[in-house]
């Protein structure tokens, strides 16, 4: 009978690090070889962020952390070419810094329809790569379209807020965890790792679960 281990991730749809996290994760899963369920959790790096806020990330950082700008360019330069050591072309100029609520809605309710992590990769590719407006529910609503969920039931689902509690429990549970930053990942119920770290620390972790399941 199939026992996949079950991986639970704490991350962003703006967090830079949480989608180079997600390619290292995947490649780390892809070496050790053994079944893994994945399932996303609720994490807003920045609450207060307008959905419509007016400037690039650079001037989001700047003006919250206190940073030359300056600084924040080179901050920026630096992740954007750490991601494109797993293959991601991050283009920092596009994105629409923006508050995330409603692009976690959408994932628990594509969840829900069992097509969360379709929506996670479309979500994450959409802002970083694209620069779509992912605070902007016709846009979600379009992008869910393109993954197989109804935009129209989307928009709805989003419109009544029907999964803010959701949201709400996530961060609840991430708050317990004792969890600070993301991506974050819990594996197995048991294990947290925390952090974008390299393939080979994921495919160890997953196999010392593997081992000690078969063990007890």
């Amino acid at each position: 009978m199939s026992n996949p281990i079950k991986v639970e991730v704490w991350s962003d749809v703006q967090c830079p690090w949480c989608y180079i996290g997600k390619r290292k994760f995947e490649a780390g899963a892809a070496e050790f070889g053994g079944e893994v369920d994945v399932e996303y959790r609720s994490f807003e790096l920045s609450p207060d962020t307008p959905a419509d806020f007016v400037g690039t990330p650079a001037d989001y950082l700047s003006a919250r952390k206190g940073l030359p700008p300056e600084q924040v360019k080179a901050m920026l330069a630096n992740v954007t070419a750490i991601a494109a050591q797993v293959g991601l072309n991050y283009d920092f100029g596009a994105m629409k810094q923006t508050n995330t609520l409603k692009a976690h809605e959408l994932l628990h309710f594509a969840k829900s329809q069992g097509l969360q992590l379709e929506m996670k990769e479309r979500l994450l590719r959409a802002y970083f790569e694209e620069g779509a407006h992912v605070g902007d529910l016709t846009q979600l609503a379009d992008l869910a379209a393109e993954v197989g969920l109804n935009g129209d039931e989307v928009l709805r689902v989003l419109e009544t807020g029907e999964f803010a509690d959701a949201v709400s429990a996530d961060q609840a549970q991430a708050r317990a965890y004792g969890i600070q930053g993301v991506p974050f990942f819990v594996i197995d119920g048991r294990y947290g790792i925390s952090g974008a770290q390299e393939a080979a620390t994921f495919a160890q972790a997953l196999r010392q679960v593997s081992e000690e399941r078969v063990s007890s």
